[in-house]
């Protein structure tokens, strides 16, 4: 059987199953009517002197911290000892860990990257209620951004991460073209810099996919999904804003690269920004990884950072993305779920500290924050412009949001608006095939 084969098989399953079930996205609402048959007092850890064995799963790559992570613990804990499993962060690595816990793998931990994927699993009763535990208070200890992260007003994982998005910049570009590192500025600031900064040929700023929607998504989450009359508003007037600003940059200035190049190239975004080919990078906090590595990216250049720019025109209109991530759940078939959550206080209060070498840094008021600034920049501190990191890392008062819209409503938007990028489809046919499509996902979705 092929692998392709294999994956087409499982993804059956899983939607049989319920896994792809439909979630809200309006006030992180799902069917949570599932009973586990399993209380979270059970299995109390090494209770009758054996080992208990935990498996957790994880997209980052265990030499990024995670290793260091359980390493630590392990040392410390003999009679819980744990494994890490890294899955890939991507549609077929969830199909992966979601299929795992299905069929009976183990699968005692498991990190949610966005709250869709979080709101099938609790759909599908793939994750805890921790109401049952009583001995840790998740929103004194993470503050009220953890408020964005729970279901039918209840938490299925901790939020363990502080999440920044943000433009990394290189500084000795700025300084060269005149240009200051900005703390409030639009998506036409942008593109005047970039144009500034762009050299021959090259481009003056680059993107990562995974953030790519994100200035849309910061107007939607404010402004509804939704119309007051419940269709589509993904004719706001803030996408057609976006969708033409970035086709410029791609089409009239040459400052960006055209999407399907960057698709079919798939191109190696941190790269580019890390050799100094790019100057401007929009990413998130796991761009540290890489940058803090000097064996696989040299580089010569110190780097600064500025917020996500802003479609809105009034600043106090501005959301961005952050808050909180790496949101931890525990299997609600996990036989050893009482361990599992030992570690997962542990982790969320201090534990975690080798993550911060990848930008990871730790929520809890508990965790130190000195120990993970260390961490987080290692002996590289001075190739960083460290007034602007901690603005964005700590000082920006901008509220954040946690994107929440379907994954089968990205996709579907993400199709139609790539028609538009690479020139397949005009702007006005895009926003109406995109609230077309969106209003029948609706309505199926009753």
């Amino acid at each position: 059987m092929t692998k392709k084969t294999w994956f087409a098989g499982m993804a059956s399953l899983v939607i049989a199953s319920g896994v792809l079930a439909g979630c809200s996205s309006n006030g992180n609402t799902v069917n949570t009517n599932t009973d586990t048959g399993v209380s979270p007092s059970a299995s109390m850890p090494a209770a009758n002197g054996e080992k208990v064995k935990l498996k957790m799963w994880g997209g980052v790559p265990p030499e990024s911290g995670p290793q260091a992570v359980v390493d630590a613990w392990n040392k410390e804990n003999p009679n819980i000892q744990v494994e890490y499993v890294r899955y890939v962060n991507d549609d077929e690595g969830n199909l992966k860990l979601d299929t795992a816990m299905m069929t009976g793998q183990d699968v005692d931990l498991f990190v949610n990257y966005t709250l869709s994927n979080t709101a099938k699993r609790v759909e599908s009763g793939l994750a805890l209620d921790l109401s049952g535990f009583t001995d840790y208070n998740i929103e004194e200890k993470m503050g009220p951004d953890s408020e964005g992260w729970k279901i039918d007003g209840k938490f299925y994982g901790v939020p363990t991460t502080k999440s920044a998005f943000f433009v990394a910049l290189n500084k000795d570009a700025l300084d060269a073209a005149g240009l200051e590192v900005p703390k409030d500025w639009t998506w036409n600031e942008l593109r005047e810099y970039a144009t500034k900064l762009k050299s021959g040929d090259g481009y003056g700023f680059i993107q990562h996919t995974e953030p790519y929607v994100d200035p849309i998504d910061s107007v939607l989450s404010q402004d509804g999904y939704t119309k007051a009359d419940g269709t589509s508003n993904l004719d706001h007037p803030l996408v057609k804003t976006w969708l033409e600003t970035l086709n410029g940059m791609m089409t009239a200035d040459g400052s960006t690269p055209p999407l399907g190049e960057q698709l079919t190239s798939k191109m190696p975004v941190e790269q580019e920004f890390l050799s100094g080919s790019v100057p401007m990078l929009n990413i998130g906090a796991w761009l540290l990884r890489s940058s803090n590595n000097f064996t696989d990216f040299p580089r010569d250049f110190q780097i600064a950072f500025a917020p996500v720019p802003r479609l809105t025109e009034q600043a106090s209109d501005y959301t961005t993305r952050g808050g909180l991530g790496d949101y931890i759940s525990i299997n609600a078939k996990s036989k050893n779920q009482a361990a599992a959550w030992e570690f997962l206080k542990w982790y969320a209060d201090g534990g975690m500290a080798p993550m911060t070498s990848g930008g990871r840094l730790p929520a809890s008021k508990d965790a130190d924050q000195a120990v993970a600034l260390d961490n987080l920049l290692g002996d590289k501190a001075d190739t960083y412009d460290l007034d602007s990191l901690m603005y964005v890392m700590f000082e920006n008062e901008a509220p954040t949001y946690v994107r929440s819209l379907p994954k089968e409503v990205m996709d579907m938007r993400a199709q139609e608006y790539e028609k538009y990028f690479l020139g397949a489809q005009s702007i006005d046919d895009t926003l109406a095939k995109m609230v077309e499509r969106h209003n029948e996902y609706l309505k199926q979705n009753k």
